[in-house]
């Protein structure tokens, strides 16, 4: 009796655990389903023999029949890292999916080691200025037992500070960030800036925080400057080199590894357009359109928002490439997503993509992803932020593969019935 309460009271603690009301609830059926598809893709890619597939199998299948969890072999979370990031229907920059550099750090699960792996991933993704894209894998899930992970969503974060009279300095989003950094004893500097970095926090195995601050070695920034435009440079604007994204969970084959730190480069869009115009981030538009002589009102220029805008991504290009930053700007980005669309079908794959997240926010209607048909039908392996968005529809995708007719509405089906069921549940 005393064994069956703690196992209550555990189980009560995993729910109220931000990380376990994160993710995906598989059944057994369901977790077996994707590892046999995972393990057939990646034995089809390695090109297994039929005993070596079937031996593996029934390896898997008596783990998971035993205590609900597997090991993947360090072969299988290479590639089932790179399969995330070529299956994940948001991000325009797969072309290079292939080349993906997997650091397996399941053997690091103490938060001070983690903090110290990702400023290393840091460090050697920034290499000389051209990017490498990296991706650091740390304990997967196992069963009831929830691992450390990283509650920062980017390794890299500014922090937002709230005036007296209400105004926010710095990165907007970022005000729950900064006030749990402050709770946890994280001063902020005398002269409260735009710019000012936040302390990188992790969750161990119990929960609890830990704040690290980032060496300021491992952060390399750009000042934003304009060739054409010298008070551009007067805004004070500036940005990272690395966007080392932390707050994502990776799937793989049923396993789930909620710690897995994974960075590309910029698209120019994503800082200009994004981030130091959304009013939800820095909102600085009227004060760019000043700076190249327009007038931040529409009756007397009614397109004085895409001028500001056009000149903000200009002058991000300008100063990443005069520092020898890898960055792509938004066409170059949508020629690269149309080369690997037509990869992936003529290897017979579809490609799972949302129009919102691929179409750049500039100039939407000249790049030639705002012409091509898309559908994001979630396949896995993948990467998500939580069940409740992405994480609930994810599934294996069988599209692929030659299927007789009725299988084909069969797995329609089924893939209904799942939705439904996890959204009922």
């Amino acid at each position: 009796m005393h064994m069956i309460r703690e196992r209550w009271q555990r189980a009560d603690a995993l729910q109220g655990s931000p990380l376990q009301r994160r993710l995906r609830r598989l059944s057994a059926m369901e977790k077996k389903e994707e590892a046999r598809a995972f393990l057939d893709t990646f034995h089809d890619a390695t090109s297994a023999s039929k005993a070596t597939r079937q031996a593996r199998w029934s390896e898997v299948r008596r783990e998971l029949s035993r205590s609900g969890h597997y090991e993947h072999t360090p072969e299988e979370l290479a590639y089932g890292a790179r399969l995330s990031w070529r299956n994940n229907g948001r991000c325009i920059g797969r072309l290079m999916w292939e080349s993906l550099d997997v650091v397996d750090c399941r053997h690091l699960t103490d938060p001070a080691q983690i903090a110290g792996r990702v400023f290393s991933h840091l460090d050697e993704a920034h290499g000389d200025g051209r990017i490498r894209s990296i991706i650091s894998v740390f304990a997967p899930v196992r069963g009831a037992e929830l691992p450390a992970w990283i509650e920062s969503s980017q390794a890299i974060q500014y922090a937002a500070h709230v005036q007296a009279d209400g105004r926010v300095v710095g990165d907007r989003q970022n005000q729950e960030m900064t006030r749990i950094a402050m709770s946890l004893g994280w001063r902020q500097p005398v002269l409260e800036g735009a710019f000012d970095h936040l302390p990188l926090l992790v969750r161990d195995k119990n929960d609890r925080r830990h704040m690290f601050d980032i060496p300021p070695a491992c952060i390399r920034e750009v000042p934003i400057t304009h060739p054409a435009f010298p008070a551009i440079a007067g805004l004070g604007l500036r940005w990272y080199s690395v966007p080392l994204v932390t707050g994502h969970i990776m799937t793989i084959g049923g396993i789930d590894y909620p710690c897995a730190p994974f960075n590309g480069f910029y698209m120019a869009t994503e800082i200009a357009s994004r981030d130091f115009v959304d009013r939800k981030r820095y909102d600085v538009l009227p004060q760019v359109a000043r700076a190249i002589g327009t007038s931040p009102d529409p009756k007397d220029d009614p397109l004085w928002k895409d001028r500001a805008l056009t000149e903000l991504n200009a002058a991000v290009l300008h100063s990443y490439r005069q520092a020898g930053i890898t960055i792509v700007d938004h066409h170059s980005a949508s020629d690269q997503f149309m080369t690997f669309h037509r990869r992936e079908q003529a290897a017979g794959r579809c490609v799972a993509a949302d129009w919102r997240w691929i179409v750049p926010p500039q100039a939407s209607a000249s790049c030639d992803v705002f012409h091509l048909r898309m559908r994001n039908f979630h396949p896995v392996p993948n990467f998500y932020r939580d069940r409740g968005d992405e994480g609930l529809r994810m599934m294996p995708w069988y599209g692929d593969r030659h299927r007789r007719r009725g299988l084909v509405w069969l797995d329609r089906i089924l893939r209904r019935w799942k939705i439904w069921k996890r959204m009922a549940g």
